[in-house]
């Protein structure tokens, strides 16, 4: 790893990943000079049932294909092997012992920052890493009242969700445009009828 690279990170289940997704780490990229995102995929939620997502194998294998085409973005898989559930304060004190010469900033949406003061030791993440924010529908956030390595990135959303787009497949409906193209046949011939959309 080159020395000093600046890394966002992009927590996710990525159910399935989206353009939306790849949109906004482009915007990310761009607004904060960060060297690379890095799409963090979560691991099943034990206190959700299992029909609730695509295996942890398949997004992280859908995630790491649908980046293929972009040098600045990685999935990674970290959180599959720390304990469970999973904390962003672990997974940032993970990647930092492991990449001791780069520089994390955590990437949050607003409905996030409205709870982030009942994360698992969020003053230690505020203490430690910066946080970028992105817009959410009906989550307003006064730039004035963030903490100062607290930034609000005034970035554009895609009309995309991996809910539309599991209900899409689930009905034979078409997909084009909404996934990147390296992934549209893996993600158009899922069975998502047994999974709730």
């Amino acid at each position: 790893m080159d020395n000093g690279l600046k890394i966002g990170i992009y927590g996710g289940s990525f159910n399935p990943i989206h353009n939306g997704h790849i949109a906004l780490a482009r915007q990310f990229l761009l607004s904060l000079s960060l060297g690379e995102v890095w799409f963090i995929v979560s691991p099943q939620n034990p206190l959700k049932r299992n029909n609730e997502l695509l295996s942890d194998s398949m997004r992280f294998r859908l995630t790491e294909k649908a980046l293929c085409n972009e040098p600045s973005m990685k999935a990674s898989d970290v959180e599959f092997l720390l304990p469970k559930p999973s904390y962003t304060w672990n997974t940032l004190e993970k990647l930092s012992h492991d990449n001791p010469d780069a520089t994390f900033t955590l990437l949050i949406g607003g409905d996030n920052w409205k709870v982030f003061n009942r994360w698992y030791r969020s003053d230690d993440i505020l203490n430690n890493y910066a946080v970028a924010i992105y817009p959410r529908p009906g989550s307003t956030i006064d730039p004035s009242s963030l903490p100062g390595n607290v930034t609000l990135i005034d970035a554009q959303l895609l009309d995309i969700s991996s809910t539309d787009i599991r209900r899409r497949v689930a009905r034979g409906m078409s997909i084009e445009g909404m996934v990147p193209d390296s992934v549209l046949d893996d993600i158009r011939n899922i069975d998502f009828r047994n999974i709730s959309i």
